[in-house]
């Protein structure tokens, strides 16, 4: 992608417009100018600008009602905020309307040129975006598993060719990455299909009650066992057992589970009598099983007799390219759900939605898309419906980012008042329930 852009520069101060035309002429941009904010509009009507340098106080139509009018009509269009250094809480609320940066007067050459690095990354993320936005009818999908990223083809091209035998698998990967969801197809494309798929998160269930879960108990075996009862071992005869988060089991519990894997049968609790049972071990942890042996909590003979195909999820940080498929589907799922028509988010949108690292990985990504359908008014989702997603970024020479800004901004406020928290919430246009969280958040204390 071409690093030529067209910009524009929005100041009632000739110098400072002139200033700004020199600068960007001279790196091979495509420059303009205008002296306000109505100017602005009727040269963005005729020709379109990659970028608008926009400053706070100007008469007539002031920077921040340009940036509402852009970002709502123009929201491929960038807008930068220049402001002087004493009004930080017009550059937090430049921000939060959809702002990529902004500039404290007076600035340096080399602050500028940070904020020029950091839109043309912001371009690259978008130009990306929209072309693998562009490869949704290319898509692959097994089961509700989206990717069209490398890692991702290589396991769907795993996942027939596993499905065939009976070898136990091991799937490993970060929470939220969708390791069930594998075990799922891997079943699905099977002979044992028609069968049972039984999943147990073996982390949320104590180790002496998962005993009696997996291989049942007669009655009066303990008490409260009124009643005989098959385990799941016996329920998913002729199916699948998917085992999550294996990691969190005894060593008492993977000796009992080795041996069933060996020998095919199970004995109830409480009884003696031998059950046979057929069945294929899948198997999940986010855990690093290795260290672990290393560490003594996990049994060796029984990492490898569940590990005869390992099968590696990786973080959706490292598969970014797969995030705008995973937007679409989402969208079109929760759309369908809540009956609101949200079907679009912006290139900037995305752009931030590339650039969060999410470490709740597709789960996040999923639970981030149904809080902005839900709460959205509006068939496009922008920045300001995945404002809750932003990260705390580690300033550049010579900037402070947004949380740091918005610290500060609540430290003066509630300075201002006292420490009155209702007076105080009130100037910064928030409720007092949203003021103490961020009190407590920020760590704030007054300074007295």
């Amino acid at each position: 992608m071409s690093s030529k852009l067209r910009i524009m520069i929005v100041d009632d101060e000739m110098i400072v417009r002139e200033s700004f035309l020199h600068w960007f002429t001279k790196q091979g941009h495509v420059v303009d100018s205008a002296a306000s904010g109505f100017e602005a509009l009727e040269k963005i009507e005729r020709t379109p600008f990659d970028l608008l340098f926009v400053d706070i106080k100007m008469p007539g139509m002031n920077g921040i009602e340009l940036l509402e009018k852009v970002t709502s009509e123009y929201p491929d269009t960038l807008v930068v905020i220049i402001t002087a250094f004493g009004s930080i809480e017009t550059a937090v609320k430049a921000m939060k309307i959809g702002a990529s940066d902004y500039l404290l007067k007076p600035f340096r050459p080399d602050q500028l040129n940070l904020v020029m690095e950091k839109i043309l990354q912001q371009r690259t993320m978008t130009s990306e975006y929209n072309y693998l936005k562009g490869r949704l009818e290319k898509i692959t999908r097994f089961d509700n598993i989206i990717g069209a990223s490398e890692p991702m083809e290589a396991i769907f091209q795993l996942i027939p060719e596993i499905a065939e035998n009976d070898a136990s698998v091991l799937i490993t990967g970060e929470t939220g990455t969708g390791k069930e969801l594998v075990a799922k197809a891997i079943h699905a494309k099977s002979p044992r299909a028609p069968y049972p798929f039984i999943p147990i998160n073996c982390g949320a269930i104590p180790d002496s009650l998962l005993e009696s879960e997996l291989f049942g108990h007669n009655k009066g075996a303990f008490t409260g066992a009124t009643h005989a009862r098959k385990g799941f071992l016996e329920v998913v005869s002729g199916g699948t057992l998917f085992l999550d988060e294996i990691g969190e089991i005894s060593p008492k519990m993977q000796i009992d589970l080795l041996r069933v894997l060996e020998e095919k049968k199970i004995t109830r609790v409480g009884s003696s009598e031998r059950i046979d049972v057929d069945f294929r071990l899948i198997s999940a942890t986010r855990r690093n099983l290795e260290e672990h042996i290393a560490g003594k909590t996990f049994r060796q003979d029984f990492f490898y007799r569940i590990k005869v195909i390992e099968i590696q999820i990786p973080p959706l940080r490292e598969r970014k390219g797969d995030i705008p498929l995973l937007v679409e589907h989402f969208l079109e799922k929760y759309s369908q759900e809540t009956t609101k028509q949200v079907d679009h988010v912006t290139s900037d949108a995305g752009t931030h939605l590339m650039g969060y690292d999410w470490p709740g990985n597709v789960r996040e990504l999923e639970n981030a898309i149904e809080r902005a359908v839900v709460l959205s008014r509006r068939r496009t989702l922008d920045v300001r419906d995945f404002a809750f997603l932003m990260p705390p970024e580690t300033a550049a020479p010579g900037h402070r980012t947004l949380l740091e800004m918005e610290k500060d901004h609540i430290l003066n406020t509630l300075a201002e008042f006292n420490w009155n928290v209702t007076r105080s919430a009130e100037a910064l246009g928030i409720n007092r329930v949203t003021l103490h969280k961020k009190i407590k958040r920020y760590n704030l204390k007054d300074r007295e």
